[in-house]
């Protein structure tokens, strides 16, 4: 199956989680339920079995994958910091502009993707991103939004949320990976099924959220959807063009071009509802990316693979 045809069977069940929530057989309880069972269950053992069930080591080590880690990030930043400016963003909603730059939606359609296109191994890879991204989005995401003051919840910056199940995830995955464990049939077997669960479920989480936006203001702000096309193609395939000269392992081209061309991320919205910042804004912008970019990944794909 090509990569059209796997968006589209992540399409198919975020338009489940859509129906579903539209016709209220899932509530708002339902999706911070099934969330957390993505977030602490199904994603973190989708990225350990991806690494135990690994046939030989990664071509060239991890160092490759750390590098292109620091290089999207770096430059991710400074898109971001240029962007706003472009667009003529106003001044009190550039922060925002700038994390829905920075921080794509790696955990909840990046990893399913990855897993769709290269199967299991290669979310070692994928738990490498995650690792600089949850340290950041923790740190720079919540002082971006508060200017290091507390929320309206009176909730300040927590060093402790540095340390969550995703970075845990990943550095037992390198961890593992490193010290070559043999693990037992039964524990493969629970941590594949688990793991397994990832896609549908996270894509039906985006489906609940986008149920709960007006499908037509997305479409009536301009700087908005300029903004979308940017990030969802403009950024990708320039990032891909140098990309693809200096990474030479096919799957870790293709797990950056996923990285790269992956919608606003969720934990936007969630970090702006809870520090205070501008939820109308990012909650618009998930959805929006979320919708163009079941189109627009093939797309740069093709370009760019």
């Amino acid at each position: 199956m090509n990569l059209l045809g796997k968006m589209a069977v992540l399409f198919a069940y975020m338009m489940i989680g859509y129906f579903c929530s539209r016709r209220n057989y899932l509530d708002a309880r339902a999706s911070k339920v099934i969330s957390f069972l993505v977030l602490n269950f199904a994603s973190p053992a989708l990225v350990i079995s991806g690494t135990i069930n690994r046939q030989g080591d990664v071509p060239g080590g991890l160092f490759p994958t750390v590098l292109a880690a620091v290089c999207l990030f770096g430059g991710m930043f400074a898109v971001a910091f240029l962007l706003p400016v472009l667009l003529r963003v106003p001044v009190g909603q550039r922060g925002v502009y700038r994390l829905m730059t920075i921080f794509s939606n790696i955990g909840f359609m990046g990893f399913p993707v990855v897993q769709a296109l290269y199967g299991e191994e290669a979310l070692l890879h994928t738990a490498i991103f995650q690792i600089p991204y949850n340290l950041l989005i923790y740190t720079y995401g919540i002082y971006e939004l508060t200017g290091n003051q507390k929320g309206e919840n009176g909730a300040g910056f927590e060093w402790k949320k540095m340390i969550n199940v995703g970075v845990a995830a990943g550095l037992l995955a390198i961890l593992l990976y490193i010290l070559r464990w043999d693990a037992p049939g039964f524990v493969r077997e629970t941590l594949s099924g688990l793991g397994s669960l990832t896609a549908p479920l996270s894509m039906i989480v985006i489906g609940m959220a986008l149920a709960r936006v007006s499908l037509r203001s997305l479409f009536t702000d301009v700087r908005l959807l300029l903004f979308s096309c940017i990030k969802l193609l403009v950024v990708p395939v320039l990032g891909m063009l140098l990309a693809g000269q200096l990474i030479a392992d096919e799957v870790l081209r293709g797990v950056f071009m996923v990285m790269l061309a992956t919608p606003v991320g969720s934990m936007t919205a969630m970090l702006a509802e809870q520090y205070g910042g501008d939820t109308d804004l990012t909650g618009r912008g998930v959805a929006l990316t979320t919708l163009l970019s079941v189109v627009t990944i093939p797309i740069v794909g093709a370009l760019t693979l």
